[in-house]
């Protein structure tokens, strides 16, 4: 097969297209850009429906002239491998399951997602006014993390696993784990400005707040240092 020269052959189209966010819904599809993440997805096992390089890297893939390739790039510096890949979505699963409501930054959730998988979570679930998991940005953010950890969308936070617990700055209980053996949490984390809506914190059984000096972290952040907090190893 030959390489491709132009930046409007149609499978490089296609790959820009991908870029917005109504037509990864449609289409179900997203894409990754990099050799980092390309390898994350093959080591996780997921295979791509279509896989570009740029000519002569020696890397797998369409060879694509390396200008037509960065034309269609989401990265500011270009990429040697690009491929697209279909998105799955699973349920929300515990025993310490993410529930994101309202982070709108794609850096954010695609860090979540980063952090999840640091410290074992379950699943990561995106709830309403959430940034694209499948985003570039997100997806780059992730770090490849998105290929192991399981993500999952709710209607109902019935839908969560186990305690509910929101995150809120300087509200309810300073923030102690680890989890109990056996038990079940959700973590709960809102916008850092909107923060959680009253019908949300409703329906959690416990508020907590990480101690610190700062008024505020940013939600990715915030999750880190929980995450790590509720699945530390008891002394």
């Amino acid at each position: 097969m030959t390489s491709i020269t132009s930046p409007h052959n149609a499978s490089l189209m296609r790959l820009r297209r991908l870029a917005r966010r109504r037509v990864r819904e449609r289409e179900g599809q997203f894409v990754a850009e990099g050799e980092d993440l390309l390898d994350a997805a093959d080591a996780a096992g997921w295979t791509a429906l279509e896989r570009f390089c740029a000519r002569d890297s020696g890397l797998a893939g369409r060879e694509v002239e390396p200008s037509a390739l960065a034309a269609v790039s989401a990265l500011g510096s270009g990429s040697r491998a690009i491929a697209v890949y279909e998105q799955r979505w699973s349920t929300a699963m515990g025993p310490l399951c993410v529930y994101l409501h309202g982070v709108s930054d794609p850096g954010n959730v695609g860090a979540v997602v980063r952090a999840a998988k640091a410290f074992a979570a379950g699943s990561v679930v995106l709830g309403p006014g959430c940034a694209d998991p499948y985003g570039p940005k997100a997806v780059r953010a992730s770090m490849g993390a998105l290929f192991d950890v399981p993500l999952a969308r709710v209607t109902l936070l019935e839908e969560l696993p186990g305690e509910r617990i929101a995150l809120v700055p300087g509200m309810g209980e300073p923030l102690r784990g680890p989890l109990p053996s056996g038990a079940q949490a959700t973590l709960i984390v809102g916008a850092e400005r909107a923060g959680l809506p009253d019908e949300v914190l409703g329906a959690c059984g416990r508020v907590a707040h990480i101690p610190m000096a700062l008024d505020s972290i940013n939600a990715a952040m915030a999750a880190t240092v929980a995450l790590y907090e509720l699945n530390r190893i008891a002394p």
